[in-house]
């Protein structure tokens, strides 16, 4: 299916790259997980930096997105928008404090808060949530979730939620975004952690093959396609960030 997809796009990508929105990520050539995290952080970072602000980011689970979406309604709902066209939906923003990230089926809204005020931010989830309902797309609030981010130095009273579709969405102290592990105080501790148990999984196995006799290239060959993926995923990420942090 992998290869199917690639020999399709081929065909495909020509067609719609005019109409893509520039914040989706899946299915661009020369870019990919990594992009779409790194501009997530250095978004929220470089916000962070003025006085009296803080970050909200909402991350949208969708149930059997690509099963209830209906592609004719694709050119409708860009015209309706301003033309971006994502290979999940043609929801687009123009906000300049707030940015819509597309990564295939998984999307964040990124709001860019100053001194507490959500307003834009809370317009945008529901004009999305709205536009997702006109166009078929189930959000599943009681998976969706918000990650707060708040540097200030005097304590405030945690913000109001966000509700949509009748529910309060849950804010959570670190999220899984496309296989990286983001927290409130935007540092590494979660990922770390997760790379480290993961990576001790997958040494045991690598040991236990040594003890049944495999010997030398297909050792190497286990490490590099099963353990060195795990533990070495996002490592780009981490670089881009002690870099900002110089």
């Amino acid at each position: 299916m992998k290869t199917l997809e690639r020999l399709v796009l081929a065909h495909l990508r020509p067609l719609v790259s005019s109409f893509m929105d520039p914040l989706q990520f899946a299915y661009q050539p020369d870019i990919g997980v990594d992009d779409a995290v790194i501009y997530l952080l250095h978004t929220s970072l470089t916000h962070l930096e003025k006085a009296g602000s803080t970050v909200r980011i909402m991350f949208f689970d969708f149930s059997s997105a690509f099963n209830t979406i209906q592609p004719r309604l694709q050119g409708q709902a860009a015209a309706s928008w301003g033309g971006s066209i994502t290979s999940l939906h043609g929801f687009w923003t123009t906000s300049h404090t707030d940015h819509s990230l597309s990564f295939s089926d998984d999307s964040a809204v990124v709001g860019l808060i100053t001194d507490g005020d959500d307003r834009e931010y809370r317009g945008l989830i529901q004009d999305f949530a709205d536009w997702c309902l006109r166009n078929n797309l189930q959000i599943n609030a009681g998976k969706t979730k918000e990650l707060v981010v708040d540097f200030r130095r005097r304590s405030h009273s945690p913000p109001a939620p966000v509700s949509i579709q009748g529910m309060d969405i849950d804010t959570v102290k670190s999220y899984k975004y496309l296989g990286v592990h983001l927290n409130d105080s935007l540092d590494w501790s979660d990922n770390t952690n997760a790379l480290v148990k993961k990576g001790n999984s997958r040494l045991f196995l690598l040991r236990r093959l040594r003890s049944f006799g495999v010997q030398g290239p297909l050792l190497r060959t286990f490490y590099d396609s099963v353990v060195a993926s795990a533990i070495f995923y996002g490592d780009s990420l981490l670089g881009q960030q002690h870099h900002g942090q110089r």
